[in-house]
């Protein structure tokens, strides 16, 4: 049966220039620990590479292509991870790009076509270098490469490139030393790492072809330091994209916390930037960072409820307790994640990208803006701490009840805050405002174990009653209740003793000295 969902690999490798007038690689025996050299012979595949007609793909230093020869012909989709670490999605041949692949680069392209840039036909002759046990350490090549630029009708242009390259890639359960040690043999081969990181880079190179470089001049002014902080936000929200699509571990909340920062970057900074540009784009920052919450917040909640049932004595698990949990988990994960997919293919989060980066292009700057940055940042940090302080102060003077879960989860939203207004400033303020970031993330961590115990137990209220609705028993969801309840009491009590640390007058007087 033909394979129709996306085959993942991860690709580790690092690419080498041949010695002057050298058309083949030297002999391998011994190269890398290697106890054993098998020859793989002459493969010759054929590929076409495809992007937007501005390289927003090849800036990113992604790689969209249909190959064929080899034994992995197919569409292949390669994300970098990592340097010289890229994952490749690897779907079936076909003759249209498959969706799946589409949406995968979708935060990236928006709605520009995709559209065949460069042929690359390679002659490799490779060998597979193996270990003991036979165990597979890598496999190194020589890859003769004749590249063509094409036009939108997927037509050469004309414009060629050809070159000769060596490329060593790890095995699949081999560790990052081999490539290190093979590294130092193949140098003092006399081969030397190539200058570009990919064939695709250098074809667009020697075609003519020219890729939006980054924008790696230094901040200067305060302002200055908060774009390039809303830059690498924005860079992570689009990187992040694909990986929520893919459901990876942890991707939603690394999603959302860069749509959080974000926000909070453009309020606590906002008089620096011109309202009717950064207002709107907050509103639809907290749009999705709520819409990415839903999936995120029951994977959190699920996981902790799973947690606090495990550790209940077997006595104490009266009735189906995991299978309703399970159930229910299910139920809302469904539906939460099928949510979170719509949010990543609507307009509206498409229309988002695109505002970012047109804020990005010219950052709509006020006057204070331009002021010197130690300074400036550090009272826009104080300020988010005393907008902290209020609120903290504020909850402690309530009773316990509904208004002070209420409060103290103002207080978490305000702390939050504060930290990311340091955590922007870092650059600039240095250690300082690292500590003071460290603090405010106490404070956060324990305001935020806190409202988790609140929706915990409004969770378990309503599994206790489904229980009781179907016959069940409902000690184990009141007796869960009851631990939350006492948990949240516990927290409680110690947030003057972490307020105390955080409000450290010695720490915010460091921010200015």
């Amino acid at each position: 049966m033909a394979r129709t969902e996306p085959e993942t690999v991860r690709e580790t490798e690092r690419k080498y220039s041949l010695p002057p007038g050298a058309a083949a690689l030297p002999d391998l025996s011994g190269a890398g620990g290697a106890v054993a050299v098998l020859p793989q012979g002459r493969t010759e595949v054929d590929a076409v590479h495809y992007d937007t007609q501005d390289l927003r793909l090849a800036a990113a230093s992604v790689t969209l292509r249909r190959r064929t020869g080899g034994a992995d012909a197919g569409w292949h989709l390669k994300l970098p991870v990592a340097a010289g670490v890229r994952d490749e999605i690897r779907l079936p041949l076909s003759e249209t790009l498959p969706d799946a692949l589409v949406a995968l680069v979708r935060s990236r392209t928006r709605d520009a076509p995709l559209i065949p840039v460069v042929r690359l036909r390679s002659a490799r002759v490779a060998s597979r270098l193996h270990g003991a046990g036979n165990a597979l350490l890598a496999e190194v090549s020589a890859d003769t490469v004749r590249a063509e630029r094409l036009g939108a009708d997927g037509a050469p242009t004309g414009a060629t490139a050809a070159w000769t390259e060596a490329e060593a890639e790890l095995g699949p359960d081999a560790g990052p030393e081999v490539l290190d040690a093979l590294d130092a043999w193949l140098r003092a081969a006399g081969l030397r790492p190539a200058r570009y990181a990919s064939k695709l880079a250098r074809a667009l190179a020697e075609t003519g072809f020219a890729v939006a470089a980054p924008d790696t001049r230094p901040p200067v002014t305060a302002g200055d330091h908060v774009v390039a902080h809303l830059r690498a936000q924005t860079a992570a929200l689009v990187a992040l994209d694909p990986a929520v699509r893919r459901d990876l571990p942890d991707a939603v909340h690394q999603m959302r916390v860069a749509s959080r920062r974000l926000r909070s970057a453009l309020r606590t900074y906002r008089s620096w930037f011109d309202r009717a540009v950064t207002e709107p784009a907050g509103e639809e920052l907290r749009w999705l960072a709520a819409e990415l919450g839903v999936d995120r917040d029951h994977e959190v909640l699920s996981a902790r409820l799973a947690a606090r049932i495990g550790a209940l004595p077997e006595p104490l698990l009266l009735g189906p307790v995991s299978a309703r949990l399970q159930e229910w988990h299910t139920e809302r994960r469904t539906g939460s994640r099928a949510r979170t997919l719509a949010v990543l293919d609507s307009a509206r989060y498409t229309a988002l990208l695109d505002g970012l980066d047109a804020f990005l292009a010219a950052p709509p700057v006020r006057t204070g803006a331009g002021a010197p940055p130690a300074e400036a940042l550090a009272g826009r940090i104080l300020a988010a701490y005393g907008r902290l302080a209020d609120r903290i102060e504020h909850a402690v003077a309530l009773p316990p009840g509904r208004e002070r879960d209420l409060a103290l989860h103002s207080a978490r939203k305000a702390a939050k805050r504060a930290r990311y207004a340091a955590e922007a400033a870092r650059p600039a303020l240095g250690g300082p405002a690292g500590r003071f970031a460290r603090r405010m993330k106490d404070v956060q961590t324990l305001l935020g174990d806190h409202q988790d115990s609140v929706v915990a137990r409004e969770t378990l209220r309503d599994l206790a009653v489904a229980a009781h609705a179907a016959g069940e028993s409902a000690f184990t969801w009141g007796l869960l209740y009851g631990e939350e309840a006492a948990r949240a009491e516990r927290l409680e009590r110690e947030l003057p003793r972490v307020w105390a640390k955080a409000a450290d007058r010695r720490i915010r007087a460091a921010l200015t000295g």
